[in-house]
């Protein structure tokens, strides 16, 4: 074979290796002919998709950190509460989205889930977020931080370990139950958490028999923290009216809330009345046995609070 027909021979064999390899390339994208990629790419997502994963349960994500500053306190006694949100470059974080009336919301909850606070941090210019708090009881708490970085359209719940010295004796979780009293008012609890779905949670409150008119709290008739048994899972919970554009009655506030999984968890509804803030906290199980009637059950203990609290309330 002479030169030329060599030349000739080699350019054939590589044109037909070229069209080979393209045919396979165009039959697996989506743009190609194979029916089954196409189909794949082009089908819908379930009807009834998985919750969104929970919160709070890493000190990183998305390449933010939640650095507490304090990480020990001693039972009874007010300290300062001091954090700050970092980048991943490892800079505090100075701008923030305002979500529900605030740039973050701070919840402090006990490890066995009896004691709760919803707190108000302030931010100084260099990042520095500081707030007062007593905590009554020795052990483990975790603190968690929600909030919406100004670079970011989606927020995040970050959490971390605090410590608060003394001798330790963990409560058992309060009994499931449909109703919670607290300062007087009674807080009934409709509907439910669905495992592995999206649940809607309704709250009357009411006052000797009688509806009580709640005030706006949150941009909304109240504020509602769910977590989870055991890890203390953050939950996703969203105002009903606006995630559905209706409106609840006065006495009334409604949530939509995804339940990651079965299992017990723990409500802390915040509801504003006459001014002032106070908590109404429930068990209820998910995927598990339904509660028991309201008038079979003896009210769960409202989360202990104290004055500077219940003050501190004011977003």
């Amino acid at each position: 074979m002479n030169t030329l027909q060599k030349i000739g021979a080699f350019g054939a064999a590589l044109a037909a290796t070229f069209t080979a390899a393209y045919g396979i390339g165009y039959a697996v994208t989506p743009g190609g002919t194979d029916a089954g990629a196409r189909d794949a790419a082009e089908a819908p997502a379930p009807h009834d998709a998985p919750p969104a994963a929970p919160g709070g349960l890493q000190l990183t994500e998305r390449g933010y950190t939640l650095d507490l500053e304090t990480t020990r306190m001693t039972a009874g006694e007010r300290s300062e509460l001091r954090f700050v949100v970092r980048d991943m470059t490892g800079r505090p974080v100075t701008g923030f989205r305002r979500e529900h009336e605030k740039e973050l919301h701070l919840v402090v909850a006990s490890r066995d889930l009896t004691t709760y606070r919803h707190l108000h941090p302030t931010r100084a210019a260099d990042g520095t977020w500081r707030t007062s708090a007593a905590l009554p009881e020795p052990g483990g708490y975790r603190v968690f931080a929600d909030f919406t970085p100004a670079a970011e359209r989606t927020g995040l719940t970050l959490g971390a370990d605090l410590a608060v010295a003394g001798r330790y004796r963990p409560d058992p979780l309060p009994a499931v139950s449909r109703t919670a009293t607290v300062d007087g008012y009674s807080v009934e609890l409709g509907g439910a958490l669905r495992a592995g779905g999206t649940g809607e949670l309704t709250f009357e409150v009411s006052r000797d028999g009688r509806p009580v008119a709640l005030q706006p709290y949150l941009g909304a008739r109240g504020h509602l923290v769910a977590l989870r048994a055991g890890d203390l899972a953050f939950l996703h919970v969203h105002p009903y009216e606006k995630a559905h554009g209706t409106a609840p009655s006065g006495s009334e506030v409604a949530f939509s809330a995804s339940a990651p999984s079965a299992g017990s968890y723990r409500l802390f509804l915040d509801f504003k009345v006459g001014g002032t803030v106070r908590t109404a906290a429930f068990t209820v199980d998910a995927g598990g046995r339904p509660p028991k009637p309201a008038h079979k059950t003896t009210p769960a203990p409202a989360p202990e609070r104290d004055a500077h609290e219940d003050a501190s309330h004011g977003h």
